[in-house]
């Protein structure tokens, strides 16, 4: 069973009964949100019953924790609808600031944000990799998270996600949260469309660039030339054609870091992408971020695929979701 409760802040809970809700989850850049509708002024309806801007909201199915977050805008008129749009703790990290790190690592990346936008942590797994440094000026408190997310990435080949759970919040390497259950032919799945493409994130040749500075003192150091550094797949340039991702490198990185950079790069990279959207009845534990197991006998597919996005909808006693997935691994 579905429960929405709206806390006021000032002691007052109230239990919403809504006519329909939609819960989104993002893996990378973007608040988790929820849209609501309520028919206002019902006859059970206390007549000190509010909500504003600001207000807490709690969302459980079936005792499960599903949604905690903050109303940010409110739709409402002369008809008895009204529309209520919320959004976790990452909706404040979409506020600017400049920052300056060196030798850190992510976790210790997003513990000094989050302090300083008195933002609470829960579980905040270990990234381990120091970023040599990070300078971001007027950036989105967000990408700078994703920045440092994205450069672990590149320099390890883990990958991470950051989100919020329940009011707190998390990261989490996806290699761990695979979850224990099975979407296709058999079991939730009822449509799918899937898409190959070479479009958005593939590449066969990568090249990264890094300045050479001069040694001066007392001065700022002056960029005297450049080391290049290319690792490409001949044979896959000469099916698809030359997709180059060209990347400038931190200047303090020796020869063997930025060989290792090529290396993940090219795995990452060099591959033909598959997507999937799947539309499912509908469990509350697939959010994005996760990862699970596709059966689709029709196209042979039988693997896990990584939830980028994921859309649950709630009409009545239905609940259904749309997944779009991506190969994981």
């Amino acid at each position: 069973m579905l429960q929405v409760l709206i806390d006021n802040k000032d002691g007052t809970l109230w239990e919403l009964p809504v006519t329909g809700l939609t819960y989104k989850t993002y893996r990378v850049g973007q608040a988790a949100s929820i849209e609501l509708t309520f028919i206002k002024g019902g006859i059970y309806e206390d007549a000190a019953f509010k909500y504003n801007t600001g207000d807490v909201v709690r969302v459980t199915f079936d005792e499960q924790p599903v949604f905690y977050g903050y109303i940010f805008k409110i739709d409402d008129g002369r008809d008895e609808a009204v529309k209520i749009t919320a959004y976790d703790q990452l909706r404040y990290l979409m506020g600017s600031d400049t920052y300056v790190f060196k030798n850190a690592s992510a976790t210790e990346i997003v513990q000094k944000i989050a302090n300083d936008t008195g933002l609470k942590c829960g579980v905040l797994a270990e990234t381990t990799y120091k970023i040599p440094r990070t300078i971001e000026d007027g950036s989105k408190l967000l990408d700078i998270i994703c920045n440092a997310l994205g450069n672990t990435t590149m320099f390890t080949g883990r990958t991470f996600v950051f989100y919020d759970e329940f009011g707190e919040l998390t990261l989490r390497d996806i290699a761990d949260w695979k979850l224990d259950m099975s979407i296709g032919d058999l079991s939730l799945a009822y449509d799918y469309k899937m898409t190959r493409s070479i479009d958005s994130d593939t590449y066969n040749r990568i090249k990264l660039v890094q300045d050479v500075k001069s040694e001066e003192t007392g001065q700022r150091s002056k960029v005297v030339g450049r080391n290049v550094y290319i690792a490409q797949d001949s044979s896959n340039i000469a099916k698809w054609g030359r997709l180059q991702l060209y990347q400038k490198v931190d200047d303090g990185l020796n020869e063997a870091q930025i060989n290792e950079v090529l290396n993940t790069l090219s795995k990452l990279k060099n591959r033909e992408t598959r997507s999937f959207i799947v539309d499912a009845i509908g469990d509350t534990r697939v959010r994005a971020g996760c990862s699970v197991s596709i059966n689709i006998a029709e196209i042979g597919i039988n693997q896990y695929f990584l939830v980028d996005e994921c859309t649950h909808t709630f009409e009545g006693d239905e609940h259904t979701m749309s997944l779009a997935l991506r190969v994981y691994g």
